[in-house]
């Protein structure tokens, strides 16, 4: 078979690599598709951490960060009860275990790391599902404090993950979802996905206050104080954090009263968010193919990539078998 080593940053090999053999309570799978998390991909082959205070070494794990993916079972390990040969599975939480990733045209992982996905759908809108029970696990966050059904949720930052939110976010019950973004063909997207309407993040359009226009609720998809305290600015009752944080965030006397703000940080990856993920998506409510602007051979990695960077591209379906 052949896989994807990221062997120095900016450096990618697709090469030759023994089948791996899958080991108790895992099945191969015949990769059929896998997408891009551009944090990660931008991140890793371009020689950063993902993390504050990951360490990087090169080569990368082989196969790897490739962990959005869909694909069929073809062989079973030892110990396999709830899984089939011919099964079509995507992934729906990445372990963080090192070992091969799904940049590769064959990749085991454990069965209970892996949902039966329908047939009758393309590969684009399933190779996304761990994306979406991330998403969904935020929700469940604000689930905690009564949902958001019936209510406004704002949206900072629409790639991959805030376009997946607004789509979950009406799912969910929202009756006014608002998405905030400085990208004006991000936000006309967000809109043809169900956002109520868009913005972009600006103070002197929209000043501060929780009180006057402010939203219920809000996610920062973004990971960036600057964003996330715009919203806590402008939110009355909970700020959810979605992205990577790698600063500090103020939080002041005015969010503490009138009333007191919540600043909820992320909760864990969990089979029940990946569940009802999936049902969105079967039941026609949450539409991922829309995020998938490219679609290549994974040999032609670093084309893809770089098409991230200059956000051409919002994600990218990568082919293991394509040429």
């Amino acid at each position: 078979m052949k896989l994807l080593q990221l062997e120095a940053p900016g450096r990618a090999v697709w090469k030759d690599a023994p089948c791996p053999t899958p080991a108790f309570g895992e099945v191969l799978l015949r990769v059929e598709a896998i997408a891009t998390c551009p944090h990660w991909d931008l991140h890793l082959f371009g020689g950063k951490p993902m993390f504050p205070g990951m360490t990087l070494t090169y080569p990368y794990l082989a196969g790897q960060p490739g962990h959005e993916a869909v694909g069929e079972v073809v062989a079973l390990g030892p110990g396999v009860s709830r899984l089939q040969v011919g099964d079509r599975v995507a992934p729906w939480r990445d372990t963080g275990r090192p070992r091969q990733g799904f940049y590769a045209q064959y990749n085991t992982f454990h069965e209970e790391d892996l949902l039966v996905v329908p047939r009758t759908l393309a590969a684009a809108e399933l190779a996304s599902l761990e994306l979406a029970m991330c998403v969904e696990v935020s929700f469940q966050q604000l689930q905690a404090l009564g949902g958001v059904a019936g209510r406004s949720l704002g949206l900072s930052g629409l790639g991959p993950a805030g376009l997946v939110a607004v789509q979950l976010a009406r799912f969910h019950g929202a009756t006014d979802v608002v998405g905030l973004d400085p990208v004006a063909s991000r936000r006309e997207l967000a809109e043809r996905l169900g956002a109520h309407r868009t913005l972009a993040p600006d103070a002197s359009t929209w000043p501060a206050s929780r009180r006057a226009d402010a939203l219920d609720d809000a996610i920062d998809l973004t990971g960036v104080p600057v964003s996330i305290e715009f919203l806590m600015d402008r939110t009355r009752r909970c700020v959810a954090l979605f992205g990577v944080l790698r600063e500090e965030v103020r939080f002041g006397s005015r969010h503490l009263f009138g009333p007191g703000l919540h600043l909820m940080g992320y909760g864990d990856h969990n089979r029940l968010a990946a569940e009802t993920a999936l049902r969105a998506i079967t039941e026609g409510h949450l539409r991922l193919a829309p995020l998938i602007t490219h679609t290549l051979p994974l040999s032609r990695y670093a084309e893809g990539v770089e098409r991230l960077r200059t956000k051409e591209a919002i994600k990218v379906l990568f082919l293991p078998w394509g040429e």
